[in-house]
């Protein structure tokens, strides 16, 4: 009956690729009482036909990150306010628990393969531990963190904040360990390489520094002046590294702050691709698709998709509200967003990765949404009648490649229309003003 009845939006078609807005469409109050409820579902269409992939995917006032599992079981939510985080079991589709939190998240890790044990990066200065019930541990760090990353081997927490130093927190022992001291004013991000866990930071000073986690010895540095990219109006001006993705053991992304995405080699010092979103904003999320060599980019205004052979582009995402962070499922066509809004937005793209397991349905929603024809829209023309021409004195251009026939009138270029008219009624006041001048 699901499938059946519920649709998807399609909110953009370009070069053949469809993406389908899963998040459209109206929403039910939640202070509403179960027989209202049901009320307005038998009675509204629209809200009956609506898709709802999770109970409750949504916030008071804004989700400022999305992450999921590792054995891809989970989602996880933080966001405002009051401050909390929330879980979602995506085998029930249902909300599992929702915890409220004394400071707002800046960033979590995921500690176990599901969801029993997290990491909170608080904007208080303080980490939160908690497990499967509840609230476990908290201990405070000497400067405000900005990422957080944990090393499965050797059960380190390493923290980058506004500092040169990254510190290093071992769940082992319960203390922290010598850090790992940085020649920056301050490190931004952080990640781990998942096949020989080299560790990469990102600096305010656009460079990427490299770190064996096993002696704990810096190994290599990446300054992205060195790139010969010209990364803003001011020459000389480096931004700062905002996000990091490791592809494999060689590859991986580096966002800026002024919205470039560079793709390197680790055995070279000078980008294999470099991608400018155009916007000036800051690249908070990357991931990579890597059956299909698609790299998924996002800043606050949009989300794009594009290949990493050349840079061009697959498909874009704009939503109304500012992107806090971008997250897709893995090996799938679904990405989900954290956006200021009350509502978590979720979009499927056929074209990227079929849907996951536990919503396949969408593959058989978006198979059926082909067969559907669709009329055909012109943006750029205007529609034109005979009669029309003949006001406008064009009825000469009937025949030319001008106008293009369609049913019983004619597509007309929309900026030809306008100078058109303006000219015509430039001309009409003209000859009004000289005829009441006679009189």
């Amino acid at each position: 009956a699901l499938i059946r009845e519920a649709s998807m939006e399609a909110v953009c078609t370009a070069n053949d690729v469809k993406v389908y807005n899963l998040s459209a469409g109206k929403s039910l109050p939640e202070w509403i009482s179960d027989r209202k409820r049901r009320a307005l579902l038998k009675s509204d269409l629209a809200l009956r036909r609506r898709i709802e992939l999770l109970q409750d995917f949504c916030m008071p006032a804004a989700c400022t990150q999305l992450g999921v599992s590792v054995d891809k079981q989970y989602v996880l939510a933080s966001g405002v306010y009051k401050p909390r985080i929330k879980c979602y079991d995506v085998n029930q589709l249902s909300l599992k628990f929702e915890r409220c939190l004394c400071a707002e998240v800046t960033r979590f890790a995921i500690l176990s393969d599901d969801y029993s044990k997290l990491a909170l990066l608080l904007a208080d200065r303080n980490i939160e531990f908690h497990v499967q019930h509840g609230f476990h541990y908290r201990i405070r760090i000497p400067t405000f963190g900005r990422d957080l990353a944990y090393h499965y081997p050797s059960c380190d927490l390493f923290i980058t904040a506004a500092c040169s130093e990254v510190y290093r927190l071992n769940l082992e022992q319960g203390r922290f360990l010598t850090p790992l001291t940085n020649r920056v004013s301050a490190c931004t991000v952080c990640g781990f390489n998942s096949e020989h866990q080299l560790l990469t930071i990102g600096t305010e000073e656009g460079t990427v520094e490299c770190w064996d986690p096993r002696s704990h010895s810096h190994v290599r540095r990446l300054a992205l002046a060195s790139a010969g990219v010209n990364y803003s109006d001011s020459p000389g001006c480096v931004p700062s590294v905002t996000s990091l993705r490791h592809k494999n053991s060689l590859h991986f992304a580096v966002g800026t702050s002024t919205g470039q995405v560079l793709l390197y080699d680790l055995r070279s010092s000078r980008p294999l691709l470099c991608k400018d979103h155009c916007y000036g904003l800051p690249i908070h999320s990357l991931d990579f698709q890597q059956s299909e060599k698609l790299v998924i980019s996002s800043d606050s205004k949009i989300l794009k998709v594009w290949r990493e052979d050349d840079g061009s582009a697959l498909a874009a995402i704009e939503p109304d509200d500012h992107i806090n962070q971008s997250c897709q499922f893995p090996d799938s066509g679904l990405l989900l967003l954290a956006t200021e809004g009350p509502k978590m937005l979720s979009y499927y793209i056929p074209a990227v990765s079929p849907a996951p397991r536990w919503c396949s349905f969408l593959d058989t929603l978006a198979e059926e949404l082909e067969e559907v024809p669709e009329p055909v829209v012109y943006d750029d023309y205007k529609f034109v009648t005979s009669k029309d021409l003949e006001n406008l004195g064009l009825a000469h251009m009937v025949g030319s490649d001008l106008l293009r026939a369609y049913m019983h009138g004619f597509f007309m270029d929309m900026k030809l229309y306008h100078k058109v008219c303006c000219s015509f009624a430039a001309v009409t006041s003209v000859t009004f003003v000289a005829g009441k001048g006679s009189r």
